[in-house]
């Protein structure tokens, strides 16, 4: 019989462990700390073999292991990832941005081109029940005009917190990543996008004052925003010919019918969301089934090279553009 491991034992593998077991599969949980898999055992009921990674991969037999999800800290992401396929583990679902930076990961461009086909990155708010419902919402209306997104994060929260170092100077990549993603996914993806970048007083992250805008190939017309250093938060806004629909928070559906200034809540069911992390089940499901649905590590690393390198830029002017990036 094929097993499944999960490499990791933070909040993450308990929510990756819960799921696993709703759906009867035969998995092997591997930590490294002692502390770390105390915790996760009494959590999830479940004893992972300590030691870490490469302790495990030299002392098991691994010949039925056939699939690997990574739940590790950011740091860990490509190194984890690495180590499994040099294995010969291969069909791997890894947790989002699957590096520390951009700038570890198109590093490992030639890996990913080789190996990455059948490698997944885990963004889990694609497969959120309010963004499935508003895919049928957008289909049902004949397609999107235009959308507008802010990631704005909380600066004041993210300034204390003691993360590993390079973990907060790729706050972009590796947290506000997750909602632009989460954009295009529902909008298309830009053919034409110019942004703009400002740094501000943080200490801990080049850029802190974002602004854009573009079109996708489906000539939908597209705008973003996000100030770190002043109030905000995640939101996405989606227009068709029939409504605005709002995801803010993005668990939730409000609509703006045409010719109406009143905004409702639009219900629908989100049984599973509020039984597992949001999105985790369907995604994990999906990752066992092995399903095209999941975004592959050779699309992310050209989202990043077409799409977050252009967001976050790093120009000394300021200014990107996806058909002129300019790099420096």
């Amino acid at each position: 019989m094929e097993k499944l491991i999960l490499v990791g034992t933070g909040l993450m593998a308990s929510d990756y462990s819960k799921v696993l077991k709703e759906l009867n599969e035969d998995f092997l949980v591997i930590g490294r700390g002692k502390a770390s898999s105390k915790r996760f055992e009494s959590e999830t009921g479940i004893e992972p073999i300590t030691g870490g990674l490469s302790v495990f991969l030299e002392n098991y037999d691994i010949s039925k292991v056939k699939k690997a999800i990574i739940a590790v800290g950011t740091e860990q992401l490509m190194l984890t990832m690495k180590e499994l396929v040099r294995k010969g583990i291969k069909n791997i679902l890894i947790e989002k941005p699957g590096a520390i930076s951009i700038a570890e990961l198109v590093g490992n461009e030639s890996f990913i081109t080789n190996y990455g086909k059948n490698i997944y990155v885990a963004y889990n708010r694609r497969f959120y029940a309010s963004t499935i419902e508003v895919k049928k919402m957008i289909d049902k209306d004949g397609g999107l005009d235009s959308f507008h997104f802010e990631f704005t994060e909380w600066s004041h929260k993210i300034e204390p917190l003691e993360k590993y170092p390079g973990v907060k100077e790729g706050w972009f990549f590796a947290n506000s990543s997750h909602i632009v993603d989460l954009s295009f996914y529902l909008g298309g993806n830009p053919v034409q996008m110019s942004s703009y970048t400002a740094s501000g007083n943080l200490k801990w992250h080049s850029n802190s004052n974002f602004a854009g805008a573009g079109m996708t190939k489906s000539g939908a017309l597209f705008s973003y925003k996000a100030n770190w250093e002043a109030p905000g938060r995640w939101g996405i806004e989606l227009m068709t010919k029939k409504r605005r629909i709002i995801l803010q928070p993005i668990e939730e559906i409000k609509v703006q019918e045409i010719g109406s200034v009143e905004i409702n809540e639009f219900k629908f069911n989100n049984e599973l969301d509020l039984t597992f992390k949001p999105g985790i089940y369907l995604q994990t499901k999906l990752f066992l089934e092995s399903s095209d649905e999941l975004l592959s590590l050779q699309q992310h690393l050209e989202n990043t090279k077409k799409i977050y390198k252009i967001i976050d830029c790093q120009n000394k002017d300021g200014y990107c553009d996806l058909k002129k990036p300019n790099f420096k």
